[in-house]
């Protein structure tokens, strides 16, 4: 059951995103924002996690962004791979893993990226390290504390299911500062 306290939060994460007309978040989106999102919205290593790869991908340029895009795509596949590790290997990428667990199949990806578009934790592999071109992080971070973007349904080919992108600014819950970005995937089918 849903705190009164969640609710009100996902009430005011709603009335607070231009990137999504309401229509598009609709209840069974909210149910899973409220399910499986605010829990990791409100877990400190995630803030201390973005905050801490903000403060060194600051200074990045496109050029550094771009060398690291190259060596994660490069990595996948392979039995070296440092560029990826500490992205996949760390306690919010375990807390991402678990949620998507926990969704019994509704949730089939989560990934959280920095205020730069970067990855700071996965539960599965994505196919590139920068997101910062795509929708999911333009029509979020950029945008501001409570931005929300709702992708297309699309159908995925590796999973053979259809599959629709919900995306969502990540701030401090303190200060309110937006600090990135929180994407998942999910299974179309399994939404009421």
């Amino acid at each position: 059951m849903v705190s009164e306290w969640t609710a009100l939060a996902v009430g005011a994460l709603f009335f607070l995103a231009p990137a999504a007309p309401a229509a598009e978040i609709d209840a069974p989106l909210q149910a899973v924002i409220a399910q499986y999102v605010q829990p990791i919205l409100e877990d400190p290593q995630l803030i201390a996690a973005m905050k801490a790869q903000n403060a060194v991908t600051a200074g990045y340029d496109d050029a550094k962004i771009g060398e690291l895009d190259s060596k994660w795509q490069a990595e996948i596949g392979s039995t070296m791979i440092p560029t990826i590790t500490p992205v996949w290997d760390n306690p919010v990428s375990d807390a991402l893993r678990a949620q998507v667990d926990m969704s019994g199949g509704l949730i089939k990806e989560m990934f959280v990226m920095d205020a730069r578009g970067l990855n700071v934790a996965v539960s599965h592999l994505t196919s590139d390290y920068w997101q910062g071109d795509e929708e999911k992080y333009l029509e979020t971070f950029p945008r501001g504390a409570g931005a929300i973007h709702v992708g297309a349904i699309e159908f995925d080919e590796s999973t053979q299911v259809y599959t629709q992108q919900l995306s969502l600014t990540v701030s401090d819950p303190q200060s309110g500062e937006p600090l990135g970005a929180l994407t998942l995937g999910l299974d179309a089918e399994m939404l009421p």
